[in-house]
C-alpha cells in the first residue's frame, strides 16, 4: 500500500511571492502543467489510486480534478476535508514575503514562516479577509482562524488524520492520494513519521511534485521518495527557503 501527498501546482499568488493561507487563489498555467506532470508520473509508477482527498481551497481542488481527469479517477469521488486547508497566515495573508522581510527582517519573516509555534499577526473579527466573510467557509462548525502556527495546524489536522488511518489506509488496499498544501502536509508528514518540532520546521515541500511512501500493514513506513530527480527538487525546496528573503527577484515589479 502507498500514500501519496502532493501539493497543489504553482498557484497565482505562488508566482506573487504573497503569503496565501486561506485566500482561494487558482493556478496558474504553470501549476495546471505542473498538476499535469504530476499525474503522468503517478500513472508511470503504476500507482491505482483507490481514494483522493483534497482541501476546500480552490488550488487544491483544480490539481486533484486535473490529476483525476489524466489516471481515471471518479472526480465526483473526491473528499474535500477542510482540515486539509493550508495554514491560516493571518494578517499577512496578500502580503508580499520579500517586501515583508524588507520591512521587519528576515529573521522575523523566518520565524512567522517556519518556526513551529509562533503565530503570525493575527487578523481583527472586522478584517474582510476573516474566514468568517467567506461563503465557503459558513459550514465549518469549529471556531475559524484568525491566523495559526504549524502546531495549530496540526492540532487541526489530527481528526483527519486519525479517521483517514482507521478508515483508509487500515481499512482499503491500494494506494490513496492527499492533494493539500505545504503546511497541512507537514503536518501530516510530521504525524506519519513521528518528527520532531525541530526536524519538520526544515521540511520543504515543493508543488506538484508526488511524494510516495510505502507503507506496511501496520502502517509503519517501508519507504518514501519525491518522484522527481534530487537536483531538481533540491532546486525547487531552495527557491521555497528563497521566498522569505529580501531578494529583488521575489519583490513587485
Amino acid at each position: 500500500m502507498k500514500l501519496i501527498l502532493l501539493r497543489h501546482g504553482e498557484s497565482e499568488w505562488n508566482l506573487l511571492n504573497k503569503f496565501t493561507g486561506w485566500t482561494d487563489i487558482g493556478l496558474t498555467k504553470n501549476g495546471i502543467n505542473e498538476a499535469q506532470i504530476a499525474a503522468e508520473k503517478l500513472l508511470q509508477e503504476k500507482l491505482i489510486i483507490k481514494s483522493i482527498n483534497t482541501s476546500v481551497l480552490d488550488r487544491a481542488i483544480q490539481t486533484a480534478e486535473i490529476v483525476s481527469n489524466i489516471i481515471g479517477f471518479n472526480k465526483k469521488t473526491i473528499y474535500h476535508k477542510w482540515r486539509l486547508n493550508e495554514r491560516h497566515y493571518g494578517a499577512l495573508q496578500g502580503l508580499n514575503k520579500s517586501e515583508t522581510a524588507k520591512k521587519y527582517g528576515e529573521e522575523k519573516v523566518h520565524l512567522w514562516r517556519r518556526s513551529y509555534d509562533i503565530l503570525p499577526p493575527l487578523l481583527n473579527e472586522n478584517d474582510e479577509r476573516h474566514p468568517k466573510f467567506y461563503k465557503k467557509f459558513k459550514n465549518i462548525k469549529n471556531e475559524l482562524p484568525l491566523g495559526e502556527s504549524l502546531k495549530e495546524v496540526i492540532e487541526r489536522l489530527e481528526p483527519f488524520w486519525n479517521d483517514y488511518k482507521l478508515n483508509t489506509l487500515s481499512s482499503n488496499s491500494g494506494d490513496h492520494l492527499i492533494v493539500a498544501h505545504s503546511n497541512s502536509l507537514r503536518a501530516i508528514i510530521k504525524m506519519l513519521e513521528n518528527l520532531s518540532k525541530n526536524e519538520i520546521v526544515t521540511v520543504n515541500i515543493p508543488t506538484g511534485v508526488p511524494l510516495v511512501y510505502e507503507l506496511s500493514k501496520d502502517l509503519e513506513i517501508k519507504s518514501k521518495k519525491y518522484l522527481l530527480d534530487e537536483k531538481a527538487l533540491l532546486k525547487k525546496q531552495q527557491s521555497i527557503i528563497n521566498q522569505g528573503k529580501c531578494d529583488d527577484r521575489f519583490l513587485k515589479s
